[in-house]
């Protein structure tokens, strides 16, 4: 069978086209990542001289191997991550050093016989208790990787000095070689563009609560305008949401590698990390009624125009409950980059979101459909309901990051004249609600039992009084 080496040519093409543009976006997403290849190439570069310098090559000789190996063991994108595997692999190198080196003195007081008995015994203990302690939760969140190398180089140390005389001198070599491959890590690490975990920890977090401001901006009058049939990809507002259920695992590790840098910037020594993950843990939760909301874009009832009659009724509090949540988590996520104290605009936002609910309730109470209609307007009464526990949870959002700016010493913003956002002085006036609602007169023929709606807002419930 003969292949047309054009269509070869073509896919290869193809395949080296469709590389460089995944090449060009990673390096476009962050330009960090181009700077932190090059840091890692000068690390090595600057290591290697204990093959090339022959002054260096002869005091350390092929140990100088263990400096190249600790680079990459150790150089990470962000300080923090560098910092916690360079300290963990520097403590742990160094006390196994010393264990191993008093375990072969141990051996040798043991005599030649029991000598290897001796040392294989306490490699068991120690590697078998250690292990163990990797299972718990502390020690495997921020000391993991230093409890591997200690088991690593006790063993070596403890079992090369069986064979070798000159187990002072092979600690030391190792030892050397590591903490000057570790030192060159930190030091390129934190001194050329320094990437810290902390900052982007925060950063995270702000623009996850952004992004819900975001999918929650507009859903109001969308989700009006798709039951009138005038809507069209209003799926949009609701993708943003999902950035925040994809960060937990990445929060998790940016707040452990945050916990070892030291204080630099506005972050000082101690700064509370724990707080962002609480923020984070909010964050989702919002995001999860938000996702609740997706699932009522494309709902359809046979009778338009009794759904269309309760969703005239609701609109008006619901558009200003999404409306004025939206402001308070943005008004949230520029706190949190600004490192500010919280600014009395997000309680006045939600203060109005309240007022909007109460708005809502009356409106309801005040209304009066049939058993058969009620069942018929359920789905935009869920959505109401759905609204209002955004709302809660904005603001508990709002009372978690008033606690991280009193922890972490968020400064008070000047004193500023009051002046409302150009988008606040869009807001539709408020309508007056009472007399919005109607009553249906029910035909004597059907003989059907005129009920009033209670909306149980805690469970998501109906109920019929």
């Amino acid at each position: 069978m003969r292949i047309d080496s054009s269509f070869v040519q073509g896919k290869m093409k193809d395949k080296m086209v469709g590389i460089a543009k995944n090449v060009e976006k990673i390096g476009r997403d962050d330009p960090r990542r181009i700077v932190h290849s090059a840091k890692v190439g000068v690390a090595l570069t600057l290591n290697s001289l204990f093959y090339y310098y022959n002054p260096l090559y002869e005091g350390f000789g092929q140990y100088g191997i263990w400096a190249l190996l600790t680079v990459m063991a150790v150089f990470e994108f962000t300080v923090g991550a560098t910092l916690s595997k360079g300290l963990n692999r520097a403590s742990a190198t160094l006390l196994a050093a010393a264990m191993g080196v008093g375990a072969k003195y141990l051996g040798d007081l043991s005599g030649d016989k029991a000598e290897p008995v001796v040392l294989g015994i306490l490699v068991y203990i120690l590697a078998a208790i250690l292990s163990f302690t990797r299972f718990f939760p502390g020690i495997k969140t921020k000391y993991d990787y230093g409890v591997v190398i200690f088991i690593l180089t006790f063993s070596m140390v403890a079992v090369s000095g069986y064979r070798t005389e000159q187990i002072i001198q092979f600690a030391h070599q190792r030892l050397s070689t590591v903490a000057i491959g570790g030192v060159t890590c930190l030091l390129i690490s934190v001194l050329v563009c320094p990437a810290w975990a902390g900052e982007d920890l925060q950063d995270l977090i702000a623009a996850n609560i952004e992004n819900l401001g975001k999918s929650l901006e507009g859903f109001g009058s969308a989700y009006f305008r798709v039951l009138e049939g005038e809507g069209g990809g209003m799926e949009a507002f609701l993708q943003d949401y999902k950035s925040a259920f994809n960060s937990k695992a990445t929060e998790d590790s940016l707040a452990v590698f945050a916990w070892w840098e030291f204080g630099h910037g506005k972050f000082t020594f101690g700064h509370p990390w724990e707080e962002y993950l609480k923020v984070g843990g909010l964050t989702r939760e919002c995001a999860s009624h938000l996702q609740a909301l997706s699932s009522y874009f494309n709902t359809t009832d046979d009778d338009e125009a009794t759904l269309l009659t309760f969703k005239s009724k609701i609109e008006e509090p619901c558009t200003r409950m999404c409306f004025q949540s939206t402001h308070a988590l943005k008004a949230i996520s520029l706190t949190i980059k600004t490192m500010e104290h919280p600014s009395p605009a997000i309680q006045d936002h939600l203060r109005n979101s309240r007022a909007a609910i109460n708005d809502l309730k009356v409106l309801i109470r005040s209304s009066s459909l049939s058993t058969e209609l009620l069942f018929q307007i359920i789905p935009c009464a869920a959505v109401t309901s759905i609204l209002i526990h955004i709302v809660d949870c904005v603001d508990k959002i709002s009372k978690s990051v008033e606690d991280l700016s009193e922890k972490a010493g968020f400064k008070k913003p000047k004193e500023k004249s009051p002046s409302p956002a150009p988008e606040e002085q869009q807001e539709p006036p408020q309508q007056q609600l009472l007399h919005s609602g109607t009553i249906r007169p029910v035909s004597e023929e059907n003989k059907v039992e005129v009920v009033a709606i209670t909306i149980d807002y805690t469970h998501h419930q109906n109920y019929v009084e």
